[in-house]
C-alpha cells in the first residue's frame, strides 16, 4: 500500500477521542482513519505517569504495526505523559498530541477569566503548568481537576440525571459571572458540551482543542508529503476498543451521526 493511502491513527483512553475524529473527518474527509479507544483502562487521568506511558506506548506500537502513517494522541493525559517520548522514538512518523486550548481561550477577549477543566494528571503535569505560566499574565486561569466525568461518558451516560447533578455540583462555584470561558481540557468533555453549557449559561464560551490538533496534523502530513489526494473519495474507517464494542458503537453513532462497526481487541 502506498504511504499516502495508509490511515491516520487516532488513539484515546476511551470514546472521548471521537470528538477529535469528527473534527478530523470534517476537515480532512479524504483520509483513511483507524480509531482505537482503550476504554478497558479508562480513565487514564487517575493513573500513575508510568502506567499511562506503558499503555500509550503499547497502543501506539500496535497502531503503527497496523500500517498507520501518522498518529494523533487524542487524549490530553496521554499527551502530557508521553508525546515527547513518542516523537523521539518515531522521528519519521508524524505524532500529534492534544493539550488544553488555552491560547484561543485567552485571546477571545481582553484579560478573560478562564476555567480549565481537565483530568487530575493533566492538571498536575509539568507540561500543563508551563502552558498555564505562558498565559497567566493575559488572563485569570483557574485549573479544575475533574475526576469522575470520564466514567460517566464511558458508561454512555451523556444526558443522565446523575451526570447533570454531578456537573452542577462541580461547576456551581464558577457560575453566575465568575468565568468568561471554559476550556474543555479532556477529549471526553466535548461530548457533554450541551449539559455544561446549560449549567454555565449561554454567555460562557466553551472551547475544546480538536480544531487545533487537526491543523497540526494537516501541516505535518503536508511536510512529510504523505497526505492523501483530495480527489479520492473511497475512504475506509476502522474502529477498535478494548471494552464493549456495542456500547462503544452506540456512543460513536451519536457523535458521528452514522452507524459504525467496532471491533473488540485485547492488547
Amino acid at each position: 500500500m502506498k504511504q499516502t493511502e495508509r490511515p491516520i491513527a487516532v488513539f484515546d483512553s476511551g470514546v472521548g477521542g471521537i470528538s477529535v475524529l469528527r473534527e478530523l473527518v470534517r476537515l480532512m474527509p479524504n483520509e483513511n482513519y483507524i480509531f482505537f479507544g482503550d476504554s478497558k483502562n479508562a480513565p487514564y487521568g487517575g493513573k500513575s505517569l508510568e502506567e499511562v506511558r506503558k499503555l500509550t506506548e503499547c497502543h501506539v506500537r500496535h497502531l503503527l504495526s497496523e500500517g498507520a502513517k501518522a498518529v494523533v494522541i487524542a487524549c490530553n493525559t496521554a499527551t502530557s505523559a508521553d508525546v515527547s517520548i513518542l516523537r523521539k522514538e518515531y522521528p519519521d512518523v508524524p505524532v500529534v498530541g492534544i493539550e488544553p486550548a488555552l491560547k484561543p481561550a485567552v485571546q477571545f477577549m481582553e484579560h478573560p477569566r478562564v476555567l480549565v477543566m481537565a483530568t487530575p494528571m493533566t492538571i498536575r503535569e509539568e507540561k500543563f503548568q508551563r502552558l498555564m505560566a505562558r498565559y497567566e499574565k493575559d488572563a485569570e486561569i483557574y485549573p479544575l481537576a475533574c475526576p469522575g466525568i470520564v466514567e460517566f461518558v464511558e458508561r454512555g451516560e451523556l444526558n443522565s440525571a446523575g451526570l447533570k447533578a454531578f456537573l452542577y455540583r462541580l461547576l456551581k462555584p464558577y457560575c453566575e459571572g465568575t468565568v468568561d470561558a471554559i476550556v474543555l481540557g479532556c477529549t471526553h468533555y466535548p461530548l457533554l458540551r450541551p449539559i455544561i453549557q446549560n449549567v454555565m449559561g449561554p454567555e460562557v464560551q466553551l472551547i475544546d482543542s480538536g480544531a487545533e490538533c487537526v491543523r497540526d496534523i494537516s501541516v505535518l502530513l503536508n511536510y512529510f508529503e504523505i497526505n492523501r489526494s483530495r480527489q479520492l473519495e473511497d475512504c475506509h474507517h476502522q474502529f477498535y476498543t478494548t471494552a464493549n464494542a456495542a456500547s462503544f458503537a452506540a456512543i460513536a453513532k451519536t457523535w458521528l451521526h452514522q452507524v459504525v462497526h467496532v471491533e473488540h481487541v485485547e492488547l
